[in-house]
């Protein structure tokens, strides 16, 4: 599913010309990105963090991204978000919609990102982890692949983007407790979060 293809490629290569001038981005284990299907899960501090996926990603890999509701609620930038193929959702409620326009982008094949805290900070283990991305990887089989960017990025500076290996969470027979999800979820930020690169190579 990539309807948005053009548009897609148009945005990107003027978002990287835009930010590339305040943030050098390097790359490590792009290799790990698997074909077909996946779930970038990445910690999250900053504006520029869904752009800096979708960059890491490349062009030629559209990332359909999970952002606030109230984004789509902003003439224009809603419209734009709309034709990028982006995921609403509304963090106050148990949002089905959202769910489900995952679950397709995914069973076709699509990455889709999630910023399993749910909102931006600046420090690591600050926030509890929301148990909506590893739900959507238990449900859609699809592999999870961790993805660490450096909170406290300045300006002019290199960022170096680190993504981790692929994992699966594996459906069981009996349906998992709340808790249960909440130690896979606690568990998926600590894969993000080793691979906080070395304080000289950031």
């Amino acid at each position: 599913m990539n309807r948005s293809g053009g548009f897609y490629k148009l945005c990107y290569c003027l978002a990287r010309a835009a930010i590339g001038i305040f943030h050098w981005l390097k790359v490590k284990g792009r290799e790990n990105i698997p074909d077909g299907a996946a779930i970038f899960c990445i910690n999250h501090s900053s504006m520029v963090d869904p752009f800096l996926v979708a960059f890491a990603a490349g062009i030629k890999t559209q990332v359909h991204i999970i952002s606030k509701a109230e984004l789509f609620r902003i003439p224009v930038i809603s419209w734009i978000l709309t034709k990028l193929e982006m995921i609403s959702v509304d963090r106050g409620i148990l949002d089905t919609k959202s769910i489900k326009k995952t679950l397709r982008y995914l069973s076709g094949g699509g990455k889709v990102a999630i910023f399993p805290e749910g909102t931006r900070t600046q420090l690591d283990n600050a926030i509890t982890a929301k148990n909506g991305a590893v739900k959507i990887a238990e449900h859609a089989g699809a592999p999870v692949v961790p993805v660490f960017i450096p909170r406290g990025k300045r300006l002019f500076r290199t960022v170096t983007l680190v993504i981790g290996e692929p994992y699966y969470i594996e459906k069981q027979s009996a349906k998992r407790s709340q808790a249960e999800y909440t130690k896979l979820a606690e568990a998926l930020m600590d894969k993000i979060n080793i691979l906080k690169p070395e304080q000289h190579d950031i």
